[in-house]
């Protein structure tokens, strides 16, 4: 009987964490890995989910759910043209019930009470609730260091007026902010810039009052962009703990149900010959480009695993391949609606990743040691592609779009010429480094039990 009351005692002292997503693939990914990471290190974690892209809970048997509604129709394809307009209608309508959600769990959850709340840092809303309900908040950014540095740059430049952009030059060099170019700048993904100006407002007034401010990437792939942020944020503290998913390897944080039937395929494949093809959860492209794209890996020669989900065609809710291109294919390729994409960078067989770099891929790619081949189309893509080509040297841009020669020739360089030897190379040495950042005594270890370490002090 003592037994059992000191074990409820215990559980009562456990801190309880109140995680707060943004609903899209991107950012669900990385709070979710950071859940079930500090889950492990012994926190209670309520998720607060909005209705659109709520994730199965079964998938997390760690994590206790609160469903909130959100203002959002269930079209994606409507939020993912114009997630800015998104992010700005979520904010205006969760902040009420997620005032109200949260309430419910400090009077009254079984959790026991809150501890502190961790949201997405373009949650701006939750500042107010957490100043109202007198709760200390932590942010996660779930973009690059470099593009967090950059943007800090770009704008002060802009605001002093020093900035050299020419007109109409997409591939002019910007010297204040190497080595971007003009067409490097993130998209804004939006036709209102002035929507876009005030996430900027909200989300840089929402992180004054922080804690801190968590990031998932690593010291030895951007120590000279941590170090500016941290410049920058002063005095908050930064906890850099990526890759967050080898922290916690085997959960699966997937919005899309994934074809595990690619794997036995992948397994019959010779090493590093297969090359992965997934342009994201929202990425889509003409059929004019499906088809170059077709004919590009068919001519390569080379072997290939293509995602290509519903949706992936503007346009059309079906996949229409060329006519002749199955034949050529045959067992030499497969296409599969969505992919385990961590399991299948960490096969031997997959020896080249074909990507729109979204932070998330472009990270788990570097973590894995696989090249890239990079086709950005959105607001941070341009700038993650440029740095993996150019800063990190791990990967090839297509600059022209979709073209079957060019596309034809860069698999080759990437996958079978000497130029792909030695960015794999570079890529191997890159995956040391992560594996150095998450083990005892490594920046990212270190920085993690920081975190926890201030958590457990409130």
């Amino acid at each position: 009987m003592e037994q059992s009351r000191d074990l409820q005692i215990q559980k009562k002292k456990v801190p309880h964490l109140v995680i707060l997503p943004i609903p899209f693939q991107g950012h669900v990914n990385p709070m979710l890995q950071l859940a079930n990471l500090l889950h492990s290190k012994g926190f209670s974690i309520t998720v607060i989910h909005t209705n659109f892209n709520f994730p199965n809970p079964s998938d997390f048997p760690n994590l206790r759910f609160e469903l909130i509604p959100d203002g959002l129709s269930d079209d994606n394809k409507k939020w993912t043209e114009d997630p800015i307009s998104a992010v700005h209608v979520l904010n205006d309508s969760c902040q009420e019930s997620f005032h109200d959600c949260l309430s419910r769990l400090i009077s009254d959850g079984p959790l026991g009470p809150v501890t502190c709340i961790i949201t997405d840092e373009i949650f701006y809303c939750t500042k107010d609730v957490a100043d109202q309900l007198k709760l200390p908040r932590i942010l996660l950014g779930t973009s690059s260091a470099s593009l967090v540095a950059t943007m800090t740059s770009f704008k002060l430049l802009q605001q002093n007026g020093l900035l050299s952009i020419s007109d109409g030059e997409p591939n002019t060099l910007i010297p204040e902010i190497p080595p971007l170019r003009v067409k490097d700048i993130p998209d804004i993904g939006t036709a209102d810039p002035e929507i876009f100006e005030r996430l900027g407002a909200e989300t840089h007034n929402a992180m004054r009052s922080a804690l801190g401010y968590i990031m998932n990437t690593f010291d030895g792939l951007e120590s000279t962009e941590l170090a500016k942020i941290r410049q920058d944020i002063h005095p908050m503290p930064l906890f850099e703990v990526g890759p967050l998913y080898k922290f916690s390897p085997g959960s699966s944080n997937s919005i899309l149900t994934q074809d595990y039937s690619c794997m036995a395929w992948l397994d019959k494949q010779a090493p590093e010959t297969v090359i992965y093809i997934s342009f994201g959860s929202s990425g889509s492209f003409d059929k004019k480009d499906m088809v170059e794209i077709a004919w590009g890996l068919a001519n390569s020669d080379q072997p290939f695993l293509w995602v290509l989900r519903s949706g992936s065609i503007r346009g059309h809710d079906s996949i229409e391949l060329p006519k002749g291109f199955e034949e050529k294919m045959q067992e030499r390729g497969r296409i599969v609606n969505w992919a385990p994409q961590q399991e299948v960078l960490a096969h031997p067989s997959v020896g080249g990743f074909w990507t729109h770099n979204g932070w998330n891929s472009t990270l788990e790619s570097i973590c894995e040691g696989v090249p890239m081949l990079c086709s950005p189309y959105l607001w941070d893509q341009n700038l993650n592609a440029r740095f993996v080509s150019h800063v990190w040297k791990v990967g090839i841009q297509l600059e022209n779009g979709f073209n079957r020669s060019e596309i034809e020739l860069a698999i080759r360089r990437l996958m079978v010429e000497i130029e792909g030897k030695k960015i794999r190379e570079r890529a191997r040495d890159l995956k040391e480094n992560a594996m150095h950042c998450i083990e005892k005594g490594g920046s990212s270890c270190e920085s993690l039990e920081t975190l926890v370490d201030l958590i457990m002090s409130l």
